[in-house]
This record gives structure tokens, sequence and C-alpha cells, in this order.
């Protein structure tokens, strides 16, 4: 077990996965506390990373794309002392930031775990019911539909909509930007077969924020609402026509086939199979050819 222990949070490593528990110091910031305990397995990690400063320094982790939820619903916008990937180290546990830092790569290189972007998610996003006030309104969700409720300060217009309910099954994508500068932020609900061009003040799909304390916070109502919408892999693929994945073609005899690249090319084919790009079908097709080669 590498494990370093620190105000900012706690991060363990078990071989298999990178526990990260935020801390409980005051700078801690509400959407980490919120989020909670982080499990992160490490077929979904790309790399770690720990850089040093004079009187602190960083770990940093950089996942795969596509593996969470929470950073492809905000594109990764979040903000240094919101992003859960990142931990503040004092200079006194350099060494220690550093064996966890070669713990977790030794263990990606003897996995052969690749870098490349996953087609599934491989974290379940914030749990549900979550309910978030902030901006102009409060956004709830309960897994299956979306709830918009406007405060006294939403535009009248908006406001005299009412209420919004947005049923999963009639939205296309979500998506989360933080205020910067004098640009507000908002989280904004597409809905299928009714694209807006309004600004997020007058659109009854949006939630305007102004770049408060609690506006990260939308940004977990957005990534629950991420995680059960079609993974972009598969959206994408199934927008194109005949732009499913086919079944990997068995690997061609070559001087350079041997056991080890044979065991990968399982581990991808199984990988594949439990995000549901390839079906039952395809995937014992594709795994009783590589098997005849071992």
């Amino acid at each position: 077990m590498a494990e370093i222990i620190q105000k900012d949070g706690t991060w363990a490593f078990d071989g298999d996965a990178l526990r990260l528990t935020p801390g409980r110091d005051k700078n801690v910031s509400l959407l980490r506390k919120q989020l909670g305990e982080l499990v992160v397995p490490l077929a979904a990690l790309a790399g770690i990373s720990f850089e040093q400063g004079k009187r602190s320094g960083r770990l940093r982790l950089r996942l795969r794309d596509g593996a969470d939820p929470l950073l492809q619903a905000t594109g990764g916008r979040l903000a240094e002392p919101h992003d859960p990937y990142q931990l503040t180290v004092e200079s006194d546990r350099y060494g220690v930031a550093e064996y966890v830092t070669d713990e977790v790569r030794s263990a990606l290189l003897l996995d052969e775990v690749p870098s490349d972007p996953v087609s599934g998610y491989l974290l379940p996003g914030p749990a549900v019911p979550l309910s978030v006030s902030a901006g102009d309104g409060t956004a709830s969700f309960d897994g299956e539909r979306i709830h918009l409720e406007w405060n006294w300060k939403t535009e009248d217009a908006k406001a005299a909509a009412g209420t919004r309910t947005i049923a999963m099954s009639d939205l296309h994508a979500v998506e989360w930007h933080p205020a910067v500068g004098l640009e507000n932020g908002y989280l904004r609900f597409t809905v299928k077969n009714a694209p807006t061009k309004a600004p997020p003040k007058y659109d009854p799909n949006s939630v305007e924020l102004w770049g408060f304390k609690k506006d990260p916070l939308m940004a977990l109502v957005a990534a629950a609402v991420q995680a059960r919408l079609p993974h972009p892999a598969r959206a994408t693929a199934l927008d194109v026509p005949d732009a499913r994945p086919e079944a990997p073609s068995p690997p061609v005899s070559s001087a350079e086939d041997d056991h080890d690249a044979l065991l990968r090319r399982l581990r991808e084919l199984g990988e594949l199979h439990r995000s549901g790009v390839l079906t039952d079908e395809e995937f014992t097709v594709a795994k009783q050819a590589i098997l005849k080669r071992m």
C-alpha cells in the first residue's frame, strides 16, 4: 500500500485502484467535499506526475479520455481548487509523494495499461438524488428526470415558464462552464430536436452562474447526468451510419506474435465487451480466434 496523507486530502494506492479522499481542511473546496471519496481503477489512469515547489508541491493524475463523466461534462474546465485529481503536498512529504508516483507508474507499466481513450465510463459519477442551488436557479436530478426551479434573481421571461422538467429520454447533452472574468458561466441541458442559441440568462433549459462559491457544485449535477447519457464514443458511432465498431480481426501471424501480446489483446477485447462496444457474439468470435493462436 502506497499512501500519502495531507491536509488537502489522502491518496492511497493498493495496486489495483487509487483511493482519493478529500481533506477536512477549511480550504478544501465544497465540490471536492460533496463529491466525497473517489475510487479510480488503474485501468482509468493515463499517468501521474509530481511537481515540486519551494513551499509545496502538487500530485496530478491524468485520466484516460472518456473514463470519467465529471471530466467529460466539465471539459477540463474545473479550476485547480476544485479538481479532485490534484493534491497539494507539503514540502516535508515530497519523498512520500515521489514514492506514490513511482508505485502508480510501475503498476501502469506492469499491467500495460494503455493511455488511449476508453469507450465506456470507468467511474460511476456522483450519487443521486442530487440537488444544487446556485446562480439563478436550483437544479435537481433523481436519475431519471432533471428539475429546474427559478429564484428571485431569474430573468422574468425565463421564470414565467415556471419549473422545468426534462426527462433523460428527451436529453441530448449536458455541459457546464464556470464564470470567467466578466463572462458568466452556466449549466446547460440540450434537449433533442430543440436546439437553442439563447444566452443562459434567457434559456429555460439553463442555469446561469455568476462565479459565486456554490457555482462549482453545479458540475456535480452535470456529471451525474453525463454518466447516464450514452458514452461519447458510442454516441459518435450511432450518429454515423454503419459506424458501429466491427469485431477485431484475428491477429495476423508473424514473427512478432508472442504470448504476452495475445494476452494483452484478450484484455483489450474484454474491455470493449464490458463497455458494450462488442456484443456477446462478437466478443466470443474474436476471443476464440485469439485462443487458437495461444
